[in-house]
């Protein structure tokens, strides 16, 4: 007997729709790289931020201290980064250079990940409307 998926969808209902509103203005080949960007901004924004509630509810004030988060192999995401602060800035049409300096002073401070991730999201292409 085959179950019926029945679990909550979260962000990647949001993440799919604005996939399908990309795909009608690009090749997939380009929205691909969009996208999986965002997902992955998203991601080390939730693994720090859980990480960063934990040391929040210890009460030591190590919060911020980026030591703490590489010893449990977290990536440390800057203030101006973190998902939140991202979220406050998406309807402004500045919202492709901000995601653009979110993924540079992430690399700033992870050294492992100088080069990699993509910034290209201020690039005139992208439809910032939506």
């Amino acid at each position: 007997m085959v179950k019926e998926n029945i679990s909550e969808i979260g962000f990647e209902k949001q993440i799919w729709d604005a996939t399908d509103e990309l795909r009608g203005s690009m090749d997939a080949a380009e929205y691909k790289h969009v996208v999986l960007g965002l997902i992955f901004l998203k991601y080390l924004s939730d693994k720090f931020e859980e990480k960063y509630q934990e040391l929040v509810n210890e009460g030591e004030g190590f919060e911020e201290d980026m030591d703490e988060y590489t010893a449990e192999n977290i990536f440390f995401v800057p203030p101006e980064a973190r998902w939140s602060e991202i979220a406050k800035k998406a309807n402004k049409k500045e919202n492709g250079l901000t995601i653009d300096n979110a993924m540079k002073s992430i690399e700033d401070k992870n050294k492992s990940l100088k080069g990699i991730l993509p910034k290209n999201f201020s690039r005139p292409e992208l439809d910032k409307k939506n």
